[in-house]
């Protein structure tokens, strides 16, 4: 047997070389099993965690606080969307901290079926609410609405001013057309706006002050007006509750008419900037009458362009007094530390024209309308900064908050969560959005990709629009007659049918609501 020693060995071992790298071999190889053995033992215990502690762990870790900013009848005219003249620098703030969505789309551009169907999470033949006059729960008693999921896990749930249907301004410091189910606590603010009507300057004396063009630069502090004092007292909510998870929904009156905001807003739109869109008369000629329908009389309900201009004037400076108290809302949160552990998400009812199309106000189904502006900041949006061009529904606001914060969801929610375009905005996305209004009984039944928008009105009977934003963003020719976009209408058509079947609610002779007076 060789004497020699293991090479490097300490010689005081006196270990032959073969039983040396016997040795060796057996010490490595149990280090091997223990580090497998214990690697093993952690991961079966991770399992184990994860399959029977679960639950509780998340009853224990802090929960995500909900700021729901609501607005009533702004369109996309802010600067984070790139328009030329708004002055609102703390949306645009909202916007490089979260993600803005360029295509987001209301299910009905009318105050009360549109938040109907975004709080609900259904869509408006759903709900059967097409009117600002009928509450869903007469016919869906047992809805679970946005924020009663939240105040049914826990949360409290609050809400200040309008978010669910109020008549501006004749509800003003009511509860409005609200549901208690959905609410710990409510505060129905007014302000000086309300207490000042004899002093606004109305263009269209014979409409009721909730769909006229009137207007009031206004005296006094932001404060005393019925959003200041609204932000207020969110913010006293905020503070009271800030240790406690809670879904705070602030719904702002502005800039729905009249258009009333103090004075230094309304000195940073000087009306020489003003411009009022040009009339074409031949528009009529191109379009189904029911398309022009929401404005009468046709165009701009009579007024002159002067008194057009100071109408646009004063809803640009209610957009920047709604800003500026977005900003109180933002400075609080910070105040408190809580914007790391807050989801904002930031929303209007409908789109709004003036002047487009010889249209003013909502309740059409061009872009200007249906377009809504949509900010999601906070945690789980991890493409902060960025902007997202995939067309997005109001349905889809429900099932987006579930999933930022842990909660379930009703199964019957019709929209989607936007999770992964919060995540990659260019992320896949197959879904339309779909738009719809009704003109005394006559459905006006819209969808709308990345780059176009198809319009029936009557399931095509009373005419048919479509629109190509590539080449037309103004919406200025209808090719729904061009043989070279039968291909293109023929899959529209086939979008409109598959959302609104013959048996849908809103194709139903029995169930046209009729000539409603819907002009909030």
């Amino acid at each position: 047997m060789s004497t020699r020693l293991a090479r490097g060995c300490p010689r005081h071992l006196g270990l032959p070389i073969r039983w040396f790298c016997v040795l060796m071999a057996t010490l490595i190889a149990m280090k091997t099993y223990m580090l497998f053995a214990v690697r093993a033992t952690l991961w079966a215990l991770a399992l184990l965690y994860s399959t029977l502690a679960t639950p509780e762990a998340r009853a224990a870790a802090p929960r995500l606080n909900v700021l729901f900013i609501a607005t009533d009848d702004l369109n996309c005219s802010l600067g984070c969307y790139g328009h030329p003249l708004a002055k609102t620098p703390n949306l645009d703030r909202l916007a490089r901290e979260g993600v803005r969505f360029d295509r987001a789309y209301c299910q009905f551009p009318l105050c009360s079926p549109s938040r109907t169907s975004l709080m609900t999470g259904l869509r408006p033949d759903t709900t059967q609410v097409f009117n600002l006059k009928k509450h869903f729960r007469s016919v869906l008693p047992d809805v679970v609405t946005l924020p009663q999921m939240f105040k049914n896990n826990g949360y409290f749930a609050a809400r200040v001013g309008k978010i669910y249907h109020y008549g501006v301004p004749g509800d003003i410091g009511t509860s409005g057309l609200d549901d208690p189910p959905s609410w710990d606590k409510v505060i129905n603010p007014r302000g000086r706006d309300k207490d000042e009507e004899n002093k606004l300057i109305n263009h269209t004396p014979k409409r009721g002050l909730g769909s006229s063009l009137s207007f009031l630069a206004a005296e006094g502090m932001d404060e005393e007006q019925t959003d200041g004092i609204g932000v207020t007292e969110t913010i006293k909510l905020i503070e009271t509750y800030k240790d406690r998870p809670f879904f705070l929904g602030m719904g702002f009156y502005r800039p729905h008419c009249p258009y009333v905001a103090p004075k230094k807003y309304f000195d940073l739109y000087p009306l020489e900037k003003i411009k009022v869109p040009a009339v074409d008369s031949s528009e009529p000629n191109r379009v189904p009458p029911l398309a022009l329908g929401s404005t009468k009389p046709w165009p701009w309900f009579g007024v002159s362009e002067s008194q057009a201009r100071e109408a646009i004037q004063a809803y640009y400076a209610s957009i920047s007094f709604v800003d500026a108290q977005v900003g109180r809302l933002l400075e609080t949160l910070e105040r408190l530390k809580l914007r790391d552990r807050t989801v904002i998400v930031f929303w209007s009812d409908n789109g709004y024209h003036l002047g487009d199309h010889g249209l003013f106000k909502k309740q059409s189904t061009f872009e200007n309308s249906a377009r809504v502006p949509l900010i999601f900041a906070g945690p789980g949006v991890k493409a902060a900064g960025q902007t997202c061009a995939r067309p997005v529904e109001f349905v889809d606001i429900y099932p987006t908050l579930a999933d930022l914060c842990g909660l379930k969801p009703p199964a019957n929610l019709a929209g989607v969560s936007l999770r992964p375009l919060l995540e990659n905005p260019e992320a896949r996305w197959e879904r339309p959005a779909y738009t719809q209004v009704d003109r005394g009984g006559t459905p006006g039944h819209s969808v709308r990709t990345e780059r176009w928008r198809y319009i029936e009105w009557g399931n095509g009977n009373d005419g048919a629009q479509l629109y190509d934003y590539q080449t037309d963003p103004n919406e200025e020719r209808n090719l729904v007659g061009d043989p070279k976009y039968a291909g293109v209408v023929a899959e529209m058509k086939a979008l409109v049918k598959k959302n609104w079947p013959a048996d849908s609610y809103s194709n139903q002779a029995g169930n046209k609501p009729g000539k409603k007076a819907a002009k909030n």
